[in-house]
């Protein structure tokens, strides 16, 4: 029924196009137009359409004659890039360029603090000023549609709510530091498998009310200045010319001012892109080059809309002040102001699962502790294909537990299983099938010999610390996972383990889910530490020794098993054969000939991509939660030293009409011994409905620290329009005016206390 009605959508995809024209905010940087409209009169159309393309690698050009600056651009979203070579891949090999690492995004997600997400941009931006760049490549803020998603680890969360007040918080610590955000990457860019060539396949309600909202509300309420253009299609037309997705909704619907540029490589056209809401085709000028110029000749462009693409260019690059040649790579990138703004976020984003009372650790009798895992001395900052940060530091798990512990423990450390590390060579290179038994044959030797290994350490220790997870090489853009089982062999590792010592907490260093079925049982405590930064390691190290206590929460449902996630349920993805990637052979074509490496079989068939989204607005803990499917962990669940109790739920008023505001207002009291973060979460569950909704939504949060003993009365805000849906008749937000149960918690699936309300 669901494909059904996606396919009749489909058809009419002028449908997405919103009744109503009328722009919901006004820019500020519509403040700028006077003086662009004498820059344009000025400039040649030669000057014109340089503007609309690719100078170099990360620079798009200016207006030299009228004293305009190029516009530079940087990676993001977690780190500031090194610098590189101009015109290829290759970085310049510099010693200032060395930047803070930045929690990954579903650990900034995992705070659930928009002011973090605050501090977070404006340290991202700090250093991209160190560095004379205007324009930072992120935040990334698609939804985690699949568990599996290659970059869930730089996305948020999977629910649009907290993605939206994350993204706005990000947006404005950046741009009021002086550099303008391009978020990305719009829209619905939910796999990266195929992504250069997939067509998601949406009905508007789910797409308006499910992955959109992060993308509107920083644009509403950040005033982003930058939007980048996903490399995938949405109903049939790429998203760098997509009219609908860039015109009718982005600028004439939200009021958009700013510039889109296209995904690296992922231009697709010349009239259609620029007539559709392009700006800057990236990192080339295979199509708003000369072919651009010609267009315009023949009369297939005109130069009204080249000054229109100019002038939302010009508009970001007048709200930016250009940092002179100069004045850049002066200094260290990496400061400590940043550093300190990475530990807080790692700290805050720790999620502690479950304990049974092992931790924080005791050190009174100065235990032996066996620190096993790979990814207790794995560094996150780069591996897999993408965005990567040269660093000036990382702190691993294992540095972090020797400095924060130092002589009240020893310390023995077994590496436990060998990590496969990214190369970009062996992504391409073929191998013999002597060479593959061989390696298969040496796997297993050194599997069984770090075993080994790790089963000694742990028989001589008090206390095992399992140091697993993922890693970038295993998490990484351009390539989805085919599962969400610990890789390298942990699950049989941890096994070996619990045989000769059951005193095991377990740390997964991960940037998304993984199957915790065998690990968990064994385990007496269970903690996620994510891809967490420079400070990651002392970080965890603080939280384990109970220095702070966890306040992170999950971002995320983690499923009893992955078939039982929507997409993978209902056969929706993957799907076809997974092809190479357009990212990747972007890269590939610049350094394959220096590098030996051999381009991708081209000769390789593979089925059309076609990306149904039939399970429509149940994503996550949606999904979960009205199917009433088992979940290992639900989404906003993370356990802390002490516990809270709940009480005095209030509502301001009994009914409510469409333009009020729902004020919640809660007593929230710390009942242990230690001050902590709770973070309480409001859902809202419709009674009695016109239209289908899932079985609840999270509307509103707040982050709040107790010292013991005390309590405060959270107050929560929701405003009733931010309870419309999109009606698909009239294509615009709607009402459904009903009774509403308001669920106050600490998690989707541990609602503390209700409140009924209605809606008139």
């Amino acid at each position: 029924m669901r494909i059904t009605r996606i396919l009749a959508f489909t058809a009419i995809t002028v449908l997405l196009v919103s009744a109503t024209t009328e722009k919901s905010h006004r820019s500020a940087l519509l403040q700028y137009d006077k003086q662009i409209d004498g820059i344009i009169s000025k400039m040649t159309i030669g000057e014109k359409v340089d503007m609309l393309h690719a100078k170099h690698m990360f620079v798009s050009t200016g207006v030299a004659s009228q004293g305009i600056a190029d516009m530079k651009y940087t990676d993001g979203p977690f780190g500031i890039r090194e610098e590189m070579h101009p015109d290829n891949w290759n970085p310049l090999g510099l010693e200032n360029d060395k930047a803070t690492f930045f929690p990954t995004g579903s650990a900034l997600a995992a705070t659930w603090s928009p002011e973090l997400a605050y501090a977070y941009g404006t340290g991202m931006a700090r250093e991209a000023r160190l560095r004379g760049k205007d324009m930072l490549l992120g935040p990334a803020i698609n939804i985690q549609r699949i568990p599996t998603g290659g970059r869930t680890y730089e996305y948020l969360s999977e629910d649009p709510f907290l993605n939206s007040i994350m993204a706005v918080g990000y947006s404005k610590g950046a741009q009021d530091n002086g550099v303008a955000v391009c978020i990305k990457h719009y829209a619905l860019n939910n796999q990266e498998n195929n992504r250069g060539s997939v067509n998601v396949i949406i009905g508007e309600r789910a797409m308006r009310e499910i992955y959109l909202p992060p993308f509107r509300a920083a644009v509403e309420e950040a005033d982003v200045y930058g939007v980048m253009a996903a490399y995938n299609k949405v109903n049939g037309w790429w998203c760098a010319e997509n009219d609908i997705l860039l015109n009718k909704i982005l600028r004439n619907e939200w009021g958009f001012a700013g510039m889109v540029i296209s995904d690296w490589g992922g231009t697709h056209s010349t009239v259609n892109a620029i007539k559709n809401g392009l700006n800057v085709e990236m990192p080339d000028k295979r199509y708003f080059g000369k072919a651009l110029l010609d267009s315009v000749s023949a009369g297939l462009v005109s130069e009204d809309l080249i000054n229109q693409r100019v002038r939302e260019i010009l508009r970001v690059r007048l709200a930016i002040k250009p940092v002179p040649e100069n004045e850049a790579n002066k200094e260290i990138t990496s400061q400590p102001a940043q550093h300190k703004i990475a530990y807080n976020v790692a700290s805050k984003s720790i999620v502690l699962l479950r304990n049974d009372g092992v931790l924080p650790l005791q050190l009174e009798n100065k235990p032996i502790i066996a620190v096993i895992g790979a990814n207790a001395t794995q560094k996150m900052a780069t591996g897999g294909l993408g965005a990567g940060v040269k660093t000036l530091y990382e702190i691993t798990p294992l540095e972090g537990l020797k400095d924060r512990i130092g002589d009240k423990a020893r310390i023995i450390y077994a590496q436990g299983y060998e990590a496969v590390q990214f190369s970009f060579a062996d992504r391409f290179r073929k191998r013999t099938p002597e060479e593959i038994e061989n390696a298969a044959r040496q796997k297993e030797i050194t599997a069984q010999k770090l075993t080994d290994e790790a089963v000694e350490a742990a028989s001589k220790a008090s206390l095992v610390i399992f140091i697993g997870g993922n890693n970038r090489t295993v998490e990484t853009e351009g390539s989805d996972r085919e599962d969400i089982s610990l890789p390298y062999g942990q699950d049989k590792l941890i096994t070996s383990i619990a045989k000769v010592n059951k005193n095991i907490v377990t740390v997964l260093a991960s940037g998304a889910p993984n199957d915790l079925n065998v690990v968990e049982p064994l385990s007496r405590a269970l903690v996620i530490s994510w891809f967490n930064g420079s400070e990651g390691g002392n970080a965890l190290a603080d939280v384990l020794l109970g220095k702070i206590s966890p306040g992170g929460r999950l971002p995320f449902t983690l499923p009893v098993k992955l078939e039982d996630s929507p997409a993978y349920y209902l056969h929706n993805y993957p799907q076809g054969t997974k092809k190479s990637d357009v990212f990747a052979n972007l890269v590939s074509k610049t350094d394959a000939a220096e590098k030996g490496v051999q381009e991708p079989d081209k000769s390789q068939k593979s089925d059309p991509n076609s990306a149904y989204y039939s399970e429509e607005s149940l994503v996550g803990y949606r999904w979960y939660d009205t199917k009433n499917i088992p979940v290992k962990y639900p989404f906003g669940h993370g356990l802390t030293y002490t516990t809270f109790e709940y009480s005095k739920l209030k509502a301001n008023k009994k009914k409510y009409g469409k333009d009020d505001e729902i004020i919640v207002s809660v007593n929230l009291k710390n009942t242990g011994e230690m001050a902590a973060d709770e973070v309480v979460q409001v859902y809202v569950h419709r009674i009695n409905p016109a239209v289908e909704w899932p079985e609840k939504e999270l509307k509103a949060f707040s982050r709040i620290q107790l010292l013991p003993a005390e309590s405060k009365t959270v107050k929560l805000l929701i405003p009733v329009k931010d309870l419309q849906y999109w009606n698909e008749k009239t294509h615009s937000w709607d009402n459904d005016l009903c009774k509403l149960e308001i669920l106050v918690g600490a998690s989707s699936r541990d609602i503390k206390l209700k409140k009924e309300v209605i809606l008139k």
